[in-house]
């Protein structure tokens, strides 16, 4: 086959979660109401933080962002997915699909990011509480949002201009429903070794960063157990579990995504797994962060009164 960079004309092709036309209609309803689902429960989440202002504290900063982050990130992959299915098109072009990499490589580290530092945040208000305010005061916690924002563009800018160095050929079936960046580097004709090998740097550094604050669990599970009340005990531990399982399903899914894209190659597996992640997760937290605390469920019905 003839190598040469074609990219300027190139145009991919989605092949989406099935090929089946008696499917399709199921997985058109299946994820519209999966995004109605993200985008109205987070939303309620930033209106009731914004709204009550005895819910602007870092912890709840946090989670509006994070919150703001989960509408972002699906977006950028759940209305195509849609289009494609509705007018039965599979095509994207070449720089639609370079556009949708970087947001949503910006808007997974910003996810990861956030994870890490809520995580940090009920590290220091369990552990560290009479100093909590003075810790997590609002210059440090804007620092923080920064510093998350700072890494993802970084990361998100510097695997999309690699991924403007490769040379496409004619095969340019993508077995996903959105650009995810393995699999559109699978299609390249040219070397993609630097391209594998930035992945692999990145995962593996992004995704030590949260493992930092998934240890940071075990000190926070041990100044629990010194909890004098049983009610106490019980609201730090399902704070605390309810981010853990987020931050495990996320993470876990996402990254073994990314390090083993060389052995997923033209595996179906691949997209199957990336929904954990791109589309679960965002879908569970209103529900782990919302519906099942006391200060979020009070604030909604003060919004709805």
């Amino acid at each position: 086959m003839e190598q040469g960079n074609q990219t300027q004309m190139s145009k991919f092709i989605l092949l989406g979660l099935s090929e089946e036309a008696e499917l399709q209609p199921l997985l058109f309803w299946l994820f519209l109401s999966m995004y109605l689902v993200i985008f109205s429960g987070n939303l309620l989440i930033i209106l009731a933080i914004v709204m009550d202002s005895h819910l602007h504290m870092p912890m709840y900063f946090f989670l509006s962002n994070l919150s703001f982050v989960d509408i972002c990130f699906t977006s950028t992959t759940i209305p195509k997915m849609l289009w494609n299915i509705q007018t039965q098109s599979k095509v994207i072009t070449y720089a639609g699909c370079l556009s949708q990499m970087y947001f949503f490589m910006l808007l997974a580290g910003l996810d990861n990011f956030l994870l890490t530092v809520m995580a940090y945040d009920r590290f220091v208000a369990i552990c560290h509480p009479l100093h909590y305010m003075v810790i997590m005061n609002p210059k440090f916690c804007g620092i923080l949002l920064l510093v998350c924002w700072v890494l993802s563009v970084l990361d998100s800018l510097l695997q999309d201009l690699m991924v403007l160095q490769l040379s496409f050929c004619t095969q340019l079936e993508i077995p996903h429903f959105f650009c995810e960046l393995n699999q559109v580097i699978q299609l390249a004709c040219s070397d993609t070794f630097f391209n594998n090998l930035a992945i692999y740097l990145a995962s593996g550094l992004l995704g030590f960063i949260p493992l930092i604050g998934i240890l940071s669990f075990s000190r926070i599970v041990t100044s629990i157990l010194k909890i004098s009340s049983s009610g106490g005990k019980y609201k730090a531990f399902s704070t605390c579990g309810s981010h853990l399982l987020v931050v495990s399903l996320f993470c876990g899914t996402g990254f073994g995504v990314y390090l083993s894209s060389a052995a997923s190659q033209n595996s179906r597996t691949t997209p199957i797994a990336s929904v954990m992640y791109t589309v679960v997760t965002p879908m569970l937290n209103p529900f782990m962060y919302g519906l099942r605390n006391r200060d979020i469920k009070l604030a909604l019905r003060k919004l709805f009164s």
